[in-house]
């Protein structure tokens, strides 16, 4: 594959079955169901969320190139980003964002080092996949942008959500 810049493309909620590309590869592919998660990166500095499914296997756009540490000095200097599982579950009214959690990371480009601590972002990866709301140790400005884009992406599944995930977000 040669290595060409693409356009930045905005992609909704792309989910990782099972089997998730059933043979083929491709950019994208898979649908919204039952226990699954997506992992969402809100950019802190820059105000946006987006989709990247290369984050279930520490292979996304954000993470590439990167060695990462447990030791924040080593990316001292770097970009801030929260990695939110989001799960979608069903209940008797519908589809809702049933487990919604966020990890922390930094990214320093420039020195190719990053801080993450693997152990958490597997565990609240799972803490989602078990329909948890751990969000409480977000800055407000990272809630607010994933408040919206929740909303944006879906609002009858937003509206469909528990209690705890809408509070937790208001700011």
């Amino acid at each position: 594959m040669a290595n060409e810049e693409k356009p930045k493309q905005k992609v909704g909620f792309t989910i990782i079955k099972n089997a998730p590309t059933d043979g083929h590869k491709g950019y994208g592919i898979g649908s919204l169901s039952l226990e699954n998660v997506s992992p969402l990166f809100i950019d802190i500095e820059e105000g946006e969320a987006f989709v990247d499914i290369g984050a279930m296997h520490a292979r996304s756009e954000v993470e590439r190139g990167i060695k990462f540490t447990v030791n924040r000095e080593d990316s001292a200097g770097g970009k801030p980003y929260w990695l939110v599982w989001i799960t979608i579950d069903f209940n008797p009214q519908g589809p809702y964002y049933a487990g919604v959690t966020a990890c922390e990371m930094v990214v320093n480009r420039e020195k190719r080092r990053g801080y993450k601590i693997l152990a958490d972002h597997v565990n609240l990866m799972d803490k989602s996949m078990k329909r948890k709301i751990i969000i409480d140790h977000m800055d407000e400005a990272s809630k607010r942008i994933l408040a919206e884009y929740l909303k944006k992406h879906n609002l009858e599944l937003w509206e469909r959500s528990t209690e705890q995930l809408r509070q937790g977000l208001e700011v």
